[in-house]
């Protein structure tokens, strides 16, 4: 499955390991994507959402009900 947030958008950035010797080597840096679930008031119902850390903080500051507004205006399902 991957690793991007449904809220954000936030994907694996890339970039270099650099050793002590300077060599570079390639590498990622993953978003710290958890799943969650939530009820839904108004539709009745749980949905699980992947997110990651910064955006389940998101969740909790604005709503479970914008939250997933906001992932259907981007043209998620869920």
């Amino acid at each position: 499955m991957s690793t991007h947030c449904q809220l954000t958008g936030a994907r694996p950035g890339f970039g270099n390991n650099v050793s002590h010797s300077h060599r570079r080597t390639s590498r990622r840096f993953d978003p710290n994507i958890q799943s969650k679930r939530y009820w839904l008031p108004g539709e009745g119902r749980y949905v699980r959402l992947r997110l990651s850390a910064r955006a389940v903080k998101t969740v909790d500051a604005i709503g479970v009900e914008a939250a997933v507004a906001r992932i259907r205006a981007r043209g998620v399902k869920v």
